[in-house]
């Protein structure tokens, strides 16, 4: 199974020099993945930006959306040419993971219809699929993807919605770090959902954890915890409780998701310091 990092954006108080920090350590730790996590009604970096400029730090490691809520961001014409150009930027490390997202006031702040989320995103991933592959009204919009037909698509979600757009839109599936439904669960019901699709290639199985470690670990997730889920209510602190703050929870944490069909474990931190990357990496290699 393979362990990526989630890029620390949505941490308080980090800045632009950290997270590109954190992107050169990840590659030189031999990690996956460098995933983002996407919200518009907060104070994080934009995800699509952010890894643009993580392709210029980095040659190896896949770049990831995890997830980018793209139903909010309006027609799939910039978006598309967005995500490309990324993808030509960096050699064709893109992946593109969507989902429809969960918090009104992110579709409030740009007009778009909260309740409408899911059917738009349906039609924006559709929309840009055309557009990479130079199909459609406006074949010539550009760069072309380094892959034919662009970037992999991962859909995330646990909802039956959710997984029925996977099947039908995309090559792998995400599970986010927010569900209180067991893993080996959603992996069945995910590949239930590709069966049911009629598809004969398999999907690839992605899911999202939460990571602090050190001494202060334990405090570090609480902190951040209740300040990034703070409209939340109790959640916060059930998943900071659920935050993987030692090297032995991580490595039992690991063989867990592996032995439930995990095929890439993206976790993503409570702290902007850029050592719990190391001490990750480290805790991996062990």
């Amino acid at each position: 199974m393979d362990v990526g990092v989630g890029l620390p954006t949505t941490v308080h108080g980090v800045d632009g020099s950290t997270v590109l920090e954190w992107a050169r350590r990840a590659e030189d730790g031999g990690l996956s993945s460098l995933g983002v996590l996407d919200r518009l009604v907060a104070g994080n970096q934009e995800p699509v930006v952010t890894l643009a400029a993580a392709a210029a730090v980095t040659r190896r490691i896949r770049l990831a959306t995890t997830i980018l809520i793209a139903a909010y961001r309006g027609g799939a014409a910039v978006l598309a040419k967005q995500l490309a150009t990324v993808d030509e930027l960096s050699g064709g490390r893109l992946t593109v993971g969507v989902a429809a997202g969960g918090r009104a006031d992110d579709f409030a702040a740009t007009g778009e219809a909260y309740g409408r989320r899911g059917r738009r995103l349906d039609a924006l991933v559709t929309e840009m699929r055309e557009i990479w592959a130079g199909q459609g009204p406006y074949g010539g919009i550009g760069p072309r993807p380094v892959l034919p037909g662009g970037p992999p698509v991962w859909v995330g979600g646990h909802t039956d919605a959710a997984l029925r757009r996977a099947a039908r839109l995309g090559q792998g599936w995400i599970a986010g770090g927010s569900s209180s439904v067991p893993y080996p669960e959603l992996v069945a019901r995910a590949r239930a959902a590709w069966r049911a699709e009629g598809r004969t290639d398999r999907p690839r199985m992605v899911a999202l954890a939460y990571f602090s470690l050190g001494a202060a670990g334990p405090r570090e997730a609480v902190t951040h915890m209740r300040r990034y889920y703070a409209q939340a209510g109790p959640y916060a602190d059930r998943a900071a409780a659920q935050t993987v703050t030692t090297g032995s929870e991580l490595r039992r944490t690991l063989k867990e998701y592996e032995s439930a069909g995990c095929d890439e474990l993206i976790l993503f931190p409570c702290s902007g310091d850029p050592e719990q990357v190391d001490l990750l990496a480290e805790a991996v290699r062990t």
